[in-house]
């Protein structure tokens, strides 16, 4: 992990262009033009007064699984990341529930109904920057961390690398990438198919799991035209497909009977989930003199199919859900800047996305006797499906001012707009100062007005009345819309820079929250429902420290957190009375706040040689004790430890050749992420026990 300003960053991307040249008259030209244009749209966007975690393809290869590591798993080796499932792709960023934003590329991505970041493949990623805070102008709706994803491009030599990584749960991962550039073309193409028998987190503490097998695909593909060296027009394409089995947990007994049928053992339910996400982007970009520019059109389709194990769901649970979950978006982005002098840049861009959201239900449900025992034994289907089209309007203007040479303000406003479940809108002031206090050592501080519209491909709405006198009947017949959330945001930070090896941070936070924004899993598919709470807070530290010297280096994260919330507004239906009723007098931490969450790892090389590891600390997420408040106990703490040693052979008659053992939680720590307690909390889920992966792949 690296900590850099974003000059360096620029350098460091133009640096590694100037290294792919060679004694071609031509093709040096094409990559210069390449590094003054990306350099050109990462000046889109400003980083004065926030905190920026830069990865690269370095910090990436250091992994146990290297870029075949789920995105979200890198993700976690940042301050104030904490893990949860990673069957739905799911972090926390500073004690938010998801509210993270990708964009790829300067382009904002719609989210997908089964988390976009499960979807993102490392392999195709060049760079990242993470930025969190109280954030400037030009970023808005998901709020808790941007994740500013710069992708791999197509390169002067053309070639590609084609590999495989194999190993416990009966994992095999192989996959491919092919790039070049010809003349004012380029390109870069990538794919990678994963079948394993651990696809979602085990319920039980064993090292395999019951009917878990998971198959995934996943391509990435970016093309890009020069029409002349100031202008690039660019193609930008994915797509995602997973096939999840829903693990099972032994030794359940039944909770109703079925005409005509035997309830099957609680091991041998057989319920599945398909996931679908694939977006298309175009792009054109334009730099001329001191104005830069990107104007981009997108489409993204996304789709989730839950299908219930027929007999067995009703058996269990008195309801068989066949839900089939789609969303379509489309939309245009624009950003600009502008220098007017050397003292202040302008930027300014506006966004639009329209969403079309379809939930279609077939749901197998019993009749019910008024004091709640089952009044037949004949489950019936009830239909319950519903659409909507939504649409998202955002705007923002704002300054980049250099004042003197030691302080750097931007200031600027947004209005963002929402009218889909509600028709909500808000203008935003946000101002952020950096400060140079002495060589080495910088101070940010900010504040920001955060305004998060409910997310529509997860807040369906609610058809509770059908459900009336059967087993799928809510305990509190009411369920009021999701509204958005609005949060004051205050950041302040201090980096300082010990020596040319050592550099350390710290920041802190205080979010002021209305109609705060969580999600929960209330039913047997993995899909989230959002609600909210009337009134809540989150605060928290973060340290962070990066020893870097020529063939070793070493990061350590160190964040506390808290995050708690009162009243449910929204989405009542899916909550107890008696849950209800103490959250509406107390506040309650947030499911997924966990106290206290470190990151750490080092690495060294030797020859063409590497050696490395890295360690996770979490103090636990939040549980409800038998006899205790909603989620007033955390699960117990836990510390897991990955260790990697890749080798490269560089030449040989197939190209370079690189080699990687990896060894998953070393130590086989037997660790819960959740034990199905807790408010909106599915089934339990244990961390994945000591797993062995090998892998092998080259490059030409």
């Amino acid at each position: 992990m690296q900590l850099r300003t974003l000059p360096l960053l620029l350098a460091t991307i133009f640096s590694a262009h100037q290294a792919y040249a060679d004694d071609d008259t031509v093709v040096p030209q094409v990559e210069v033009t390449a590094a003054h244009l990306k350099s050109a749209r990462i000046d889109l966007s400003p980083n004065v007064g926030t905190t920026i975690y830069s990865i690269d393809k370095h910090m990436v290869d250091q992994l146990g699984q290297g870029d075949n590591t789920p995105f979200n798993e890198v993700l976690l080796r940042l301050p104030g990341v904490s893990q949860d499932s990673k069957g739905s792709g799911s972090i926390h960023v500073r004690d938010d529930h998801a509210n993270v934003q990708y964009r790829v590329n300067g382009v904002q991505l719609p989210e997908s109904i089964s988390g976009f970041g499960q979807s993102i493949d490392t392999r195709f990623v060049e760079s990242t920057d993470f930025i969190t805070g109280a954030l400037p102008a030009q970023f808005g709706l998901r709020t808790a961390g941007i994740v500013d994803i710069q992708t791999k491009e197509g390169q002067p030599k053309s070639g590609g690398r084609i590999g495989v990584l194999a190993g416990s749960h009966d994992y095999v991962q192989p996959s491919a990438e092919f790039f070049g550039t010809q003349g004012a073309f380029n390109y870069y193409l990538s794919g990678s198919y994963l079948s394993s028998n651990l696809g979602i987190e085990n319920p039980l503490p064993t090292r395999s799991a019951l009917h878990d097998q998971t198959r995934q695909a996943k391509s990435f593909g970016t093309l890009s035209y020069f029409l002349d060296d100031n202008t690039r027009l660019g193609l930008m394409f994915g797509t995602y497909n997973g096939r999840f089995q829903i693990p099972n947990n032994p030794d359940q007994q039944p909770a109703f009977a079925v005409t005509g049928a035997t309830a099957p053992d609680s091991s041998q339910l057989d319920e599945r989930q398909r996931e679908l996400n694939r977006f298309l982007v175009l792009s054109l970009q334009k730099s001329v003199g001191d104005l830069n520019y990107q104007v981009s059109g997108f489409h993204q389709y996304s789709e989730l199919h839950y299908t219930p194990d027929p007999i067995g769901d009703l058996a269990y649970n008195g309801v068989a859900s066949n839900t089939l979950r789609s969303n379509t978006a489309n939309g245009l982005q624009f950003d600009a800047s502008y220098k007017l002098n050397d003292a202040h840049t302008v930027r300014a861009g506006l966004a639009y996305t329209r969403q079309t959201t379809h939930s279609d239900n077939t749901v197998g449900v019993f009749d019910m006797n008024d004091d709640g025992t089952q009044a037949s034994t004949d489950p019936r289907s009830i239909i319950d499906n519903s659409r909507q089209t939504g649409k998202l309007s955002s705007v923002y203007l704002q300054d980049e001012w250099h004042i003197g040479a030691p302080l750097t303000v931007n200031y600027g406003v947004r209005f963002d707009k929402v009218d889909a479940f509600v028709n909500e809108q808000q203008w935003s002031p946000r101002i952020n100062l950096a400060y140079q206090l002495a060589k080495g050592t910088s101070l940010h501080a900010g504040y920001s007005r955060y305004f998060t519209p409910p997310p529509q491909e997860l807040a369906a709405q609610s058809s509770i009345d059908k459900y009336a006198g059967t087993s799928n009947a809510p305990e509190v017949a009411l369920s009021d819309n999701v509204k958005s959330e609005r949060t004051n945001y205050y950041d302040v930070g201090v980096s300082h820079q010990f020596s040319s090896a050592l550099t350390m941070t710290a920041d802190a936070y205080y979010k002021k929250i209305r109609n705060m924004l969580d999600e929960g899993q209330f039913g047997q598919a993995l899909i989230l429902s959002p609600f909210n709470y009337e009134r809540g807070y989150a605060k928290g530290l973060e340290l962070s420290a990066v020893y870097s010297q020529k063939d070793w280096g070493s990061f350590l994260n160190v964040t506390t957190q808290k995050a708690e919330g009162t009243h449910i507004t929204s989405g009542q239906s899916l909550f107890g009375p008696d849950e209800l009723a103490y959250i509406a007098n107390h506040y309650i931490h947030v499911d997924h706040d966990q106290t206290v969450t470190v990151s750490g790892g080092a690495h060294y090389h030797w020859g063409d040689s590497q050696v490395s590891g890295d360690v996770l600390y979490g103090s636990g997420l939040r549980m409800t004790p038998d006899d205790g408040a909603p989620n007033s106990g955390h699960l117990p703490h836990y510390t897991t430890v990955n260790l990697a040693l890749t080798h490269t052979w560089k030449t040989t008659p197939v190209g370079s050749i690189e080699g990687r053992l990896a060894l998953i939680n070393a130590f086989d720590k037997v660790y819960l992420l959740r034990d199905g307690s807790g408010v909106g909390v599915g089934a339990p889920q244990y961390g994945e026990r000591r797993s062995l992966y090998a892998g092998i792949s080259t490059s030409f």
